[in-house]
This record gives C-alpha cells, sequence and structure tokens, in this order.
C-alpha cells in the first residue's frame, strides 16, 4: 500500500534534526520548471501563484538561488501546514519513520512525488497553476501519466489521503488493476455529510500517524482511526471509499 498526502503552501528548510537521504525521482523536470519559473517576470511570477507581493517576492529570491541537488531538508520536515502538525513527524519513533519511508509519498507541482527523505528546497507552485508561455498549458498536463505510473510501479493499492486538487494528477491515469481507496472526513450535520477544509487536514494528518503508529498494511486497517471525533462509518462507506464521520 502506497500513502498519498498533498504538500503545504508554508515551508521551511533543517536539516539540524534530519538530513535527506535521497534525490527526488523526478528531479529534472522540477529543474525544467525552476528554469521557467526563473525566466518570468515578477509580475508573471505573482500570477502564476496568485499570491501577496511580499510572498511573491520571497520566493522570486527562492528561485533565483535555487540549487535542487544540495537540498538537505527531507520532504517530511519541510512542509508546515496543518496536516503536517498534526502527523507530527519530528516525534515519529524508529519503527514510525521506517514505515513511512517505504508507504507515504507527498505529491506535489514542483517535484511530481516526493519519498519522505528526499531533500528539498522551499519553493512555491501549485498543482492547479497555469503556466503562461510553458510548452504545457497546466501542470496537470506536464505531469501526465508520470506521476501514476510511478507509484503504481511501487503498489498495487493506493489509499488517498491527498486533496482533489492534487488526487486529479494521479487518479484519471492509474489502470483498472491498481486499488485506489479515498478517505474522506465529513461532520453530520443534521443528516447530511459536509467536508470543513480545516477539520480534514487535521485528520489526515493524524491518519498518517495512525497508520505509522499500527503498522497497517492495507487500507482496511485505516477503520480503527479515531481521532478528533471523527470514527469510521460503514454505513457510509464501501471498498473503495473509507468515510469517517464526526457528530453521529
Amino acid at each position: 500500500m502506497r500513502i498519498i498526502i498533498s504538500p503545504a503552501k508554508k515551508m521551511r528548510e533543517d536539516s539540524d534534526v534530519f538530513t535527506a537521504e535521497s534525490l527526488p525521482q523526478f528531479l529534472p523536470q522540477a529543474e525544467e520548471l525552476r528554469d521557467y519559473i526563473r525566466a518570468l517576470s515578477y509580475a508573471q511570477c505573482r500570477a502564476l501563484w496568485n499570491c501577496s507581493d511580499a510572498i511573491a517576492a520571497e520566493n522570486v529570491a527562492r528561485f533565483a538561488d535555487m540549487e535542487l541537488r544540495t537540498a538537505r531538508t527531507p520532504a517530511l520536515f519541510a512542509y508546515d501546514g496543518i496536516q503536517y502538525r498534526y502527523m507530527a513527524p519530528n516525534v515519529f519513533t524508529e519503527d514510525e519513520l521506517a514505515y513511512v519511508r517505504t508507504h507515504l509519498r507527498i505529491l506535489s507541482g514542483f517535484y511530481g512525488f516526493l519519498r519522505p527523505f528526499d531533500g528539498v528546497r522551499p519553493y512555491r507552485l501549485e498543482m492547479q497553476a497555469k503556466m503562461a508561455d510553458f510548452r504545457c498549458g497546466t501542470l496537470y498536463e506536464y505531469w501526465g501519466a508520470q506521476l501514476a505510473d510511478a507509484l503504481a510501479g511501487e503498489d498495487g493499492c493506493i489509499l488517498n489521503l491527498a486533496s482533489r486538487e492534487y488526487s486529479r494528477a494521479v487518479r484519471p491515469h492509474l489502470a483498472p488493476s491498481v486499488r485506489w481507496v479515498d478517505c474522506v472526513f465529513a461532520e453530520n450535520a443534521g443528516g447530511k455529510l459536509r467536508e470543513k477544509a480545516t477539520q480534514a487536514k487535521m485528520a489526515r494528518g493524524a491518519m498518517v500517524r495512525y497508520l505509522a503508529e499500527t503498522g497497517a498494511a492495507a487500507p482496511e486497517d485505516a477503520r480503527g482511526f479515531s481521532r478528533f471525533g471523527f470514527s469510521y462509518s460503514g454505513e457510509h462507506s464501501s471498498q473503495d471509499r473509507l468515510v469517517f464521520v464526526k457528530g453521529e
């Protein structure tokens, strides 16, 4: 089983506790994207990132001085979003670190996908970005079937903890022989299930921690998850969709 998650916009560099063990698999593609972004004007970069002047200035500086082959921060510790805080990889045991090394993969608009200990640099490039004056109009077109093929080549079962923006870069390209299982975290509001972004991010991070703590080998092993008020709902689930409901 491979578990896929989304990246976070906020990133940091830190190799004091853990250091990178490998280079990203799709490093040449990331270098091509870096060179494309370097060639853009400031206004084009800001439009690409759809961000404030402060964030644009920070990332223009990052890309101007970006050497990807000497990155020392492992991907798992480089992202600093809600999901990663509730996963809390800094306090994983050795067995839990070994588990995520094998089973966890991080999707990325810039790097394609990352193993937990691939060395990365802070960047900004969301999967849904529109690529003006590039050979591909979108990153979905750029990555094509590469990410799906790489994941399927590792394992025939994928547990999806990524957002729609990122899972869309993989799901349409998988062969029918690959099992795909979605994890959904929803709140029961008056009999209707609704996903709330912040709660879902918290639960996704906690789910990765739960899977690592229990050494889960198959999607069905996730059913015992019960944190932040979420618990497995057999009524709303199916073979390829695990639904965890809060408020029942």
